[in-house]
């Protein structure tokens, strides 16, 4: 059950290795010596991130657990990282999901939004964009309609069975008639067997070709009736269907795509801008960029992006343009996102008529060639029955009357000897079928649920999220002495605490508290998303600001949470009950941290 690692040059780490047991595994050192790159390497070998080290081109993780062996490098090309290999994570969706709610480290997301007092919708919901919702739905469609396929003929056995049952017992009834009579009749008879034996045996055979063909004509009638009825339903079904000419579809889904991912870039990289300019400013740190000149009027400085002298306030408020700015192009982006989603509903729609219209072609061609073989089989049904009778009639002028009453007798066992096995086998068939019409049901109410589950994903996991976020902060506040009483997340996903019975405001919070909402909110997703399935670890990372009790408190609450915990502290903290990690074998880059790409 270890995990076995390896790194060389990722983040501040230029050589080391370690062993991860189940259960609490503790990253015990002073600053610089690569706690957090040591859980950013981790992160490598999950497939979340790509920290080579800054003045490396090439890097790599090995790691080695039980269920799989897993090597990444990465490699700077062209002023960029890219990696190789196939990371523990390789599908989109268990890696956003593994990033936000499984890798709490400092740049965790969730935690930054709940320090920073922002709305958590989207960064909660985000894996959804990721799970191909959309397709997992078609496919479960096309999956129900073969099941409504076989389910109607599993019903329509189900009602014929009574009658086939029926005609099971009618025909044994006639059967033992016909062999009472057949034995009274060769007993009673005086004929002379031996001289009629000949002539018998001929009519007996024309008789049960005759009545052969009489049963196959039968047969043969009703098939033609059944498939020029379903052929002249299948054909009227093609006359409904309407093929709307929407050509540019395709071309208007792809524009409105790349609108979207223009939107999605440009508000990715004001954000950046935005985040960088705002925390120089929050943490009253201008002087690491530029020089600052301080007068009792103000002060001002020299702007680090235009070399113009400017003053703080003019600074925040271009900041404050650059916000509004990215709120305008979030809307824009949302109203993009709607046309998409709008195209790909019209092009579903029409490739589903599509489909029909040749899947109605397909089966009515089938059924018109199979209407031609049943009239071609009636022919020459008719044929041998004529020359059957024909036959019939001649011998039975030389047959004795009483020889020819035993013949037809005969003629009528073998023929209700047929009948009754058809009957019989057709019966074993229908109850076959017949008996697949709950498993059937149960297997459609099952799709219809999945669908409906799928349709209603986003509300089911904001729901699930909220309900893990209640049970999450009611087991938090039972352990720390917080200075709130209670925290929840509204409909619309802001983080809302209350202190004596009134809402209080997030900036009212010690760093302390904020750090456990901003977990207690990441562990509600992680129990919403299920990351468990995806990876099972967990990463905590830049939690210095709780004390030493606290910190104890906080890591007993998450070790139940996951196979493996992984977590930095500084050596001053009392001892845990599971694994240290010593970095004292390990290479780093410098006395310092080298931070991640």
């Amino acid at each position: 059950m270890t995990w076995e690692i390896e790194i060389e040059n990722i983040a501040g780490i230029l050589d080391g290795s370690a062993t991860i047991e189940p259960g609490l595994n503790a990253v015990r050192a002073s600053n610089w010596q690569g706690k957090s790159s040591f859980v950013a390497s981790i992160k490598t070998a999950l497939g979340v991130t790509t920290p080579l080290t800054e003045g490396q081109d090439e890097g790599r993780v090995h790691l080695d657990t039980p269920d799989r062996d897993t090597e990444v490098e990465l490699v700077r090309e062209n002023g960029s990282v890219s990696r190789r290999g196939q990371p523990y994570l390789s599908d989109e969706y268990d890696i956003i999901r593994t990033d936000l709610f499984a890798c709490l480290d400092e740049r965790n997301e969730i935690r930054r939004t709940v320090r920073e007092g922002d709305n958590l919708e989207d960064v909660l919901m985000r894996p959804l964009d990721f799970q191909n919702i959309d397709e997992q739905i078609a496919d479960l469609k096309r999956e129900r309609e073969q099941v409504d396929s076989e389910l109607a003929q599993a019903n329509e056995a189900k009602k014929r069975l009574p009658s086939i049952q029926e005609k099971v017992t009618r025909l044994e009834s006639e059967l033992e008639d016909l062999r009472e009579k057949h034995e009274s009749l060769t007993r009673d008879g005086e004929t002379d067997a031996e001289s009629s034996a000949s002539t018998q045996s001929e009519l007996a055979q024309a008789q049960s070709e005759r009545d052969q063909a009489e049963n196959q004509i039968e047969r043969l009638e009703r098939s033609i009736e059944r498939t020029e009825s379903r052929l002249e339903e299948r054909r009227r079904e093609l006359d409904d269907i309407e093929l709307v000419e929407d050509e540019s579809v395709e071309a208007e889904l792809a524009e409105a795509r790349d609108q979207l991912q223009e939107s999605k870039q440009d508000i990715e990289v004001l954000q950046s801008i935005y985040s960088a300019n705002e925390m120089v400013l929050k943490e009253n740190r201008l002087d690491l960029l530029t020089e600052v000149q301080r007068e009792l009027t103000g002060d001002t400085v020299e702007c680090w992006t235009c070399g113009n002298e400017a003053t703080r306030s003019d600074i925040e408020d271009h900041l404050e343009q650059i916000g509004d700015k990215i709120a305008n192009l979030r809307a824009k982006a949302e109203s993009r996102r709607d046309a998409v989603e709008e195209l790909e509903a019209r092009r579903e729609e029409r490739s589903q008529a599509q489909r029909r219209k040749r899947d109605l072609e397909a089966e009515i061609a089938e059924l018109e060639e199979k209407l031609s073989d049943y009239r071609q089989s009636l022919e020459d049904a008719e044929e041998r029955l004529e020359n059957a009778e024909q036959r019939v009639e001649e011998l039975s002028d030389s047959v004795h009357e009483t020889v020819d009453e035993i013949t037809d007798v005969e003629s009528d066992i073998k023929y209700r000897e047929a009948e009754l096995k058809d009957a019989k086998d057709e019966l074993d068939a229908l109850e076959t079928r017949a008996d697949r019409v709950e498993l059937l049901e149960e297997e459609r109410e099952k799709l219809d649920s999945e669908i409906e589950d799928l349709r209603n994903r986003k509300d089911t996991i904001k729901y699930e999220a909220r309900e893990a976020f209640d049970e999450a902060i009611r087991d938090v506040l039972a352990r720390f002495d917080t200075g709130f009483e209670t925290a929840r997340l509204t409909s619309e996903f802001d983080l809302v605490v209350a202190r004596e019975g009134r809402e209080a405001s997030l900036d009212a919070l010690s760093e302390g508290e904020l750090e456990l909402l901003g977990f207690v909110t990441a562990l509600a997703g992680y129990e919403a998303f299920d990351v468990g399935e995806a990876v099972p670890i967990l990463l905590v990372d830049g939690v210095g600001g709780l004390a030493d009790d606290n910190l104890h408190t906080l890591i007993d609450y998450l070790q139940g949470r996951s196979e493996y915990l992984v977590f930095t502290v500084y050596p001053e903290y009392a001892s845990f009950d599971g694994k240290d990690i010593s970095p004292a074998e390990w290479e780093v880059a410098t006395d310092r941290e080298v931070p991640a790409n």
